[in-house]
């Protein structure tokens, strides 16, 4: 549910860098996508290459822990936790935090490279895609041309899984675009003016998550 609270994350966005109003309603409609998703118990595979590798990353680190939130573990997990060893379950209630699941795919280094050297090299992320991706997760690619070939093959792995995908682009328009269920086109043709619009974006939706999960009026 997209409420005010929800909401205002976008205002503010859009306060600070006047050009991303032109995305504004495709940040709402991808934090519906994801917020339905991990309503439902699901989870965010997300990748990119270089840059856009490290923002994968990057959206990872804000969602599996605290971003501006505590995020404190529910009552009911903190007495689990110490009634199995009272002790050391006393030092995981006290500083475990909230985590909405998210998988950087280009971060696993032996799988990766075992299957370009033996497979297609390409297909990489898709194998991924294939390994741990349900119907009713989300895939976030992030290609600033949206045309990076190992991207789009995960995007068609991941639609034929019964993903919902999100693109995060640059303003032109891309076959991952075509792919996707939306695409943020940030208002940019240059590489480096896509991604320096591309984090105020994400940290955008992982505000937006984090308040609607971990937030006071938590649903």
């Amino acid at each position: 549910m997209v409420t005010e609270k929800i909401t205002g994350h976008v205002d503010l966005l859009i306060e600070r860098y006047p050009s991303l109003e032109s995305v504004r309603q495709d940040v709402i409609a991808a934090y519906e996508i994801m917020e339905k998703s991990y309503a439902d118990g699901n989870k965010l595979l997300v990748v990119g290459n270089g840059g856009s590798a490290a923002d994968s990353e990057h959206i990872v680190g804000e969602l599996m822990k605290g971003f501006k939130l505590p995020r404190k573990p529910k009552a009911d997990f903190a007495e689990k936790l110490k009634a199995v060893d009272s002790e050391l379950g006393t030092v995981l209630a006290e500083n475990l935090q909230g985590a909405l699941p998210a998988v950087a795919l280009d971060g696993h280094i032996a799988l990766t490279t075992a299957y370009m050297n033996d497979c297609e090299p390409l297909l990489c992320f898709a194998q991924q895609i294939n390994g741990l991706g349900r119907q009713g997760d989300v895939f976030l690619g992030i290609s600033t041309s949206g045309n990076s070939k190992n991207v789009l093959f995960a995007a068609v792995a991941a639609k034929a899984k019964g993903m919902k995908v999100v693109g995060l682009t640059g303003e032109k328009d891309s076959r991952l675009g075509e792919l996707a269920d939306v695409c943020i086109q940030a208002p940019s043709t240059e590489t480096y003016m896509i991604q320096e619009l591309h984090l105020p974006i994400y940290h955008c939706l992982c505000l937006m998550l984090e308040d609607r999960f971990f937030g006071s009026d938590e649903a």
